[in-house]
């Protein structure tokens, strides 16, 4: 098969039409008669696997659906896609229409220019939204970079072609803990960034803040120990500056005596700081011991209900 198109479903029924219409006009153009259209059903709520099966059997043959038992979230979707594509191209994009599906034709034309390429991925030369949506994203992208030892371009999109070699590679890291956005450069190979001028969603994002901060988590401890480093360089500070402390006023209470009175509020105060440190780093040290523990269960992190080929 020459080429696997990979999208996830959710929340995606106002989209559908247009989205196959637009990536069948896309894939007619690069001239690929051997392809399939993957779609990953993450728990939808709203009736678009439904929708999608009447199309599928209306208009879209070629359409595939794998059915997850429940919403495991869109990196873990996205992956469960990935396996089950057959292309030796593999062409991810959300069907949200954010992104036009007209890029693979600017993506193929590209990696196929250049045959040492294995990734052409898209990227934003300036976030959309406004004013906290661009700043919180300018904080995430600088933030996971400061943090990690794998290098991300800032204001990466979803939407890649990737080679089949590319994906084994992918796939065989078999994380977890998934953050896919650092995963794909970590593993290396030739990629190539295109700009690409993103649109505005139709209705309401589905990644709330929430879940925007839970990715941001989820990429600094993935990729990163460096918050444990930084933990173990404030404690010692901290310890540094509590002996000096201790010391001046052991030594203000020799030479004043009575003078000097050393009272409840002030060691109650360092007292409560102290704890609340020590809650933050226990904290911090647990996530990292929870996702320990999620990679040793080896649990799948999908489960697929049913395919509908």
């Amino acid at each position: 098969m020459k080429l696997s198109v990979v999208t996830t479903l959710y929340q995606s029924k106002l989209f559908l039409d247009r989205f196959l219409d637009e990536i069948e006009k896309a894939i007619q153009l690069i001239q690929i008669e051997d392809y399939e259209l993957i779609f990953v059903n993450d728990g939808c709520p709203e009736g678009s696997l439904d929708y999608l099966l009447s199309l599928k059997e209306e208009k879209y043959p070629k359409i595939k659906i794998l059915d997850l038992s429940r919403n495991f979230g869109h990196h873990y979707a996205i992956q469960a896609g990935l396996k089950e594509s057959k292309g030796e191209l593999v062409f991810l994009i959300d069907n949200d229409l954010e992104t036009p599906p007209n890029v693979l034709v600017n993506f193929y034309k590209t990696i196929k220019e250049d045959n040492t390429l294995d990734v052409v991925y898209g990227y934003q030369n300036s976030r959309k939204g406004g004013f906290i949506e661009r700043t919180v994203g300018s904080i995430f992208w600088t933030l996971i970079n400061k943090l990690s030892e794998t290098k991300i371009p800032h204001n990466i999109l979803t939407e890649r072609l990737m080679t089949k070699e590319y994906i084994n590679a992918l796939l065989s890291l078999n994380d977890a803990n998934l953050f896919l956005g650092g995963m794909m450069f970590w593993v290396g190979f030739n990629q190539k960034g295109l700009p690409i001028e993103k649109g505005q969603r139709e209705g309401a994002s589905t990644y709330s803040l929430k879940k925007r901060a839970d990715l941001m988590l989820q990429a600094v401890t993935s990729f990163s120990g460096k918050p444990l480093v930084y933990l173990f360089y404030f404690g010692l500070t901290l310890s540094f500056f509590s002996i000096m402390l201790i010391i001046y006023l052991i030594v203000q209470k020799a030479l004043y005596l009575d003078e000097v009175q050393l009272g409840w509020t002030s060691l109650i105060a360092v007292n409560v700081l102290i704890l609340g440190v020590i809650a933050t780093f226990l904290g911090i040290i647990g996530i990292y011991l929870f996702k320990v523990f999620k990679q040793v269960q080896d649990r799948p992190n999908v489960i697929i209900r049913k395919t509908y080929e």
